[in-house]
């Protein structure tokens, strides 16, 4: 059974952000472990999230929240360049449980830091969190049905041990240490500065100076109005489009119910609508994607007039939603354009120069400042180790349970958003799950529970299905779906909400078992 502890209470701590170490670190020596019934690992989004959910449907078990950082708020601690917003509507990126408030449903980066921090502190959640925690590895034991985790703490890399019954990865999956870079040829010409968005300079001027943004996606797209606004002019250089919707910043539907219903009554029409519309424009997109590609484009033109080059500077070779679309509150970014403070250029890097870059046209773009908002990488797990009883499990060749868990990973589960949607709406539902899967395991007196595939001839896809350049390059480390459920990855909200909230949780693809009873795959 997961049973709490009581010589091990809750941890009295502060508040933190994602995870977790580098897999080629070694694990720290061996320390006094502490004893929680659940390991959270991260305080971001989704680890406030577990903190609530634990300790509203869990009440009886102890739970810490290691962090990797010394801050709340994952993401949206750590990015701090210019401008940096939501993607998604606040109604759905916020949480069920404490509504977002603001009029804004697209909301700037320090918004929802503070939300983020406001709810870890209203809910008693921040004195569960350990901050400058870093997860090396985690070892599971059959005889004890028990997760060992080892991580280090400051720093000095001071060792620190944990046991838990249960270990929950609630990281996300982008590496926190380094964006990606591509390289070109000549970098060291260059007589600017270089600076990548991940890891953005406090002391940077850019006032009056012309910026050159590298990049066309969600990070570049809210960079160039945002540093319009001060810079002599800045170009976002693309190597091909993105498909790009300009929507208000704020919700007049979520305005209008406010006004005539209860707060909370208004605040679930609302989440609802944007859910239900998310889902048609995506299910659209899928179905009928030449009808959508028209519709998004008919709206660039709106917005640039008949002589811009939309064909070459905004029509993406790929179908909507093979990659994820950009959105633009306020349509600030064609703002920015039609102002002649920013321009877009389609074109690749010939090399770097001392005042800018050559580009494979022959032409030239001087600049002072180049920022390269050319993506992230990806890292699943937050790279840590992880075995199971001695035998080192590799997550890029397991399967993905119900979106959530990694197959023959015993008492482990991965909070995982959605690519179509917010985030939130996944988490939310994770940690519903993984409370309902513990409380179920209690009751029927189960130490451990694995997902197991049965039908091993079963087709294999990867576990994000997007184009997009941060997912093929990372396609090698992803974990796998399957083409039937439970292995199947719906990036469907619905189908989630059935299958997590209110579908069974014991079926023929989860195995449960008794401390003593291995675990393992070949138990």
């Amino acid at each position: 059974m997961l049973s709490g502890n009581p010589k091990h209470p809750h941890p009295d701590v502060r508040a933190g952000t994602a995870a977790a170490g580098h897999q080629d670190e070694q694990a720290p020596a061996q320390a006094a472990a502490q004893h929680v019934d659940v390991l959270v690992v991260g305080a971001g989004l989704s680890g406030i999230c577990a903190g609530y959910h634990l300790q509203t449907s869990c009440p009886g078990k102890t739970y810490a929240i290691l962090e990797g950082r010394d801050a709340i708020g994952g993401t949206w601690d750590l990015f701090r360049y210019p401008g940096v917003r939501s993607d998604s509507d606040m109604y759905t990126l916020g949480f069920s449980f404490r509504p977002w408030r603001s009029e804004k449903s697209i909301a700037d980066g320090d918004s929802i830091l503070d939300y983020i921090r406001g709810t870890a502190k209203e809910f008693g959640i921040e004195r569960h969190i350990r901050f400058g925690h870093r997860v090396l590895r985690a070892s599971w034991s059959s005889e004890t049905a028990k997760w060992t985790v080892d991580a280090t703490v400051g720093p000095q890399g001071t060792p620190a041990r944990f046991t838990c019954s249960f270990l929950y990865l609630c990281s996300g999956y982008y590496d926190y240490a380094d964006g990606y870079m591509p390289g070109w040829p000549g970098m060291e010409r260059f007589n600017g500065r270089v600076v990548h968005p991940q890891h953005w300079p406090a002391d940077l001027a850019y006032d009056g100076k012309r910026v050159v943004v590298i990049g066309s996606g969600a990070t570049a797209v809210t960079l160039l109005p945002a540093m319009a606004e001060r810079a002599a002019h800045v170009t976002m250089l693309q190597r091909s489009p993105t498909y790009i919707v300009a929507r208000p910043s704020s919700d007049a539907v979520s305005a209008w119910l406010q006004r005539r219903l209860p707060a909370s009554m208004a605040h679930r029409a609302t989440r609802w609508k944007n859910v239900l519309l998310g889902m048609y424009f995506y299910n659209l997109s899928r179905k009928k994607p030449d009808l959508v590609k028209s519709k998004i484009l008919k709206g660039v033109r709106a917005q640039l007039g008949p002589d811009y080059d939309i064909d070459k500077h905004f029509t993406p070779s790929y179908k909507p939603w093979d990659q994820r679309l950009c959105l633009v509150p306020d349509s600030d970014l064609f703002k920015s354009i039609r102002s002649g403070k920013a321009s877009v250029v389609t074109d690749q890097i010939e090399s770097f120069t001392e005042t800018g870059l050559l580009l494979r046209s022959g032409e030239r773009l001087d600049a002072d400042v180049i920022v390269t908002a050319t993506g992230l990488q990806l890292k699943v797990a937050g790279g840590m180790k992880i075995e199971v009883d001695g035998t080192p499990m590799n997550p890029a060749q397991a399967f993905m349970y119900k979106g959530m868990m990694y197959s023959d990973m015993p008492n482990l589960a991965v909070a995982m958003g959605y690519v179509n949607a917010s985030w939130t709406l996944k988490a939310e539902l994770s940690s519903t799950y993984v409370c309902r899967l513990i409380n179920h395991m209690d009751a029927k007196g189960h130490a451990w529970c694995a997902p197991r595939r049965t039908d091993l001839a079963s087709d294999e896809e990867p576990s994000l299905s997007l184009s997009s350049g941060y997912v093929q390059r990372a396609s090698s480390i992803l974990p796998k779906q399957g083409s039937r459920r439970p292995w199947k990855v719906h990036q469907n909200y619905l189908f989630d909400l059935m299958a997590l909230k209110f579908g069974k949780v014991e079926d023929s693809e989860m195995a449960f078992g008794r401390a003593g009873t291995a675990a393992s795959v070949d138990g």
